[in-house]
């Protein structure tokens, strides 16, 4: 168990500080020289894949097919070098024999293609998932295909990595200054997972701490070694990797503290229950025939702006309901579970909050099917309140009791007698929404 840090010590001993140097150099031949073919494109693709497939069937692609593959050309290289070391600098091309030479060279580049496709993939997925947690400013994501889940564009990202890919590749010149920074960014990825795969061992699979400790004591020695001689290659173009890193995380920590910002504002100056009851039903405006819809950060309360509407719009609908979008951290949100609503309001004031609630996979479509799903959720909690008459009697419900509701058909003639009027605008008309069109015939 123990043979790696032992054959380490030997080789320190034997080497001392010139063998540890020597380490970045061994890094930088498995990630770069080898991996440009064939480890590098693979595992990019395996992890972009982590969104896509099982992680039955890439334990399963792995095992019986990349990871024998990988050993056997390692090997097969290793056979080659031991007699012909002259054959180093470009071990890969001289190992293969003439006949399938141009077959190899065909697979390696399209492998080459594969793993920069691969890393624009998971580039678009990481971004989307971390702008749905509130850490990246907003882009626009556009989904390519009706048929495949989650295959995602995003323009501004595209050309951003354009962009840098040409100023490293004519910045640097220079193929050993781009393996060093690669190396470098390996290392630092492969000793930052160790450490997270210990707190998983921990807090997600709940093993004991003595589990995860040697785990992280048994990698973390190993990865700590070549993380430490990649070091020694800053100066060599081992900087970019650290400076884009500390550039994207500037970026992720001053957008989400301006969230955060945003949403303490918006969470001190709600606008009081009191305030609302005290205008009356009417709130101290003409309500027109309709639906409203205000959009709003806040998953209790009512928003400030709202107040200003009251005060400067001569008129609203009859029905409003503050819509509430937001991301929980869990891959997906079945539609079952996807709308909680709840009144705002006593029922005169016809005034709703629905939380929308979409997983950080989720995609997130605003057409019709999203509009009758809401309507939906809206009717099947006025008809699930009538059931409950002291629901609606309570006062410390207002504002705070939410019901999971399901987007199911409108048939209670209940439900008309919330939102009859609804039906004589001529905004239900022009609606997209077939659950809303069919208020007017309830």
């Amino acid at each position: 168990m123990f043979a790696p840090i032992v054959m380490l010590w030997l080789f320190f001993r034997e080497t001392g500080r010139d063998g540890w140097i020597s380490l970045g150099g061994i890094l930088l031949s498995i990630t770069v020289i080898m991996s440009t073919f064939f480890l590098s494109p693979g595992t990019e693709a395996m992890y972009a894949d982590l969104g896509h497939f099982t992680a039955v069937s890439i334990r399963l692609a792995f095992v019986f097919a990349i990871y024998p593959c990988l050993v056997v050309q390692y090997m097969g290289q290793a056979a080659f070098l031991s007699r012909n070391l002259h054959s180093i600098p470009n071990s890969f091309f001289e190992s293969i024999p003439d006949p399938v030479f141009w077959p190899i060279f065909v697979v390696a580049t399209l492998s080459a293609v594969v793993g920069s496709q691969a890393t624009i993939t998971a580039t678009f997925s990481v971004i989307k998932q971390c702008q749905a947690l509130g850490c990246f400013p907003r882009v626009k994501i556009v989904h390519t295909s009706k048929h495949i889940y989650g295959q995602i564009y995003i323009p501004e990202i595209n050309w951003m990595l354009m962009i840098l890919t040409l100023s490293i590749t004519i910045g640097f010149q220079d193929t050993t200054l781009i393996g060093n920074a690669y190396g470098l960014a390996t290392a630092t990825l492969m000793f930052i997972t160790t450490f997270l795969v210990a707190l998983v061992i921990t807090f997600v699979w709940q093993k004991s701490i003595w589990i995860s400790g040697v785990f992280l004591l048994f990698f973390g020695i190993i990865e700590g070694a070549y993380l430490s001689a990649a070091l020694m290659k800053v100066p060599q173009g081992g900087w970019l990797p650290l400076v884009l890193s500390f550039i994207f995380m500037m970026i992720m920590y001053i957008w989400h503290y301006g969230m955060c910002l945003k949403y303490n504002f918006d969470m001190h100056n709600k606008v009081p229950l009191q305030w609302l009851l005290g205008l009356g039903p009417s709130l101290g405006i003409v309500r027109v025939p309709g639906i409203g819809l205000i959009y709003t950060e806040l998953a209790t309360g009512i928003p400030a702006i709202f107040s200003h509407f009251v005060t400067n719009l001569p008129a609203f609908h009859k029905v409003l309901v503050f819509i509430c979008v937001k991301s929980v951290p869990v891959p997906y949100v079945s539609s079952d579970e996807r709308f909680v609503v709840g009144r705002v309001c006593p029922r005169p004031y016809r005034m709703y909050r629905c939380i929308v609630r979409y997983g950080y996979k989720d995609i997130q479509q605003d057409d019709g099917d999203f509009e009758n799903q809401l309507i939906q959720s809206l009717a099947e909690f006025i008809h699930m309140e009538a059931g409950e008459p002291e629901f609606c009697t309570s006062e410390g419900s207002f504002d705070g009791r939410m019901m999971v509701t399901r987007s199911s058909s409108i048939q209670s003639g209940i439900i008309a007698t919330e939102i009859e009027d609804c039906s004589e605008s001529s905004s239900v008309q022009s609606s997209k929404s077939s659950a809303l069109l069919s208020l007017r015939s309830v």
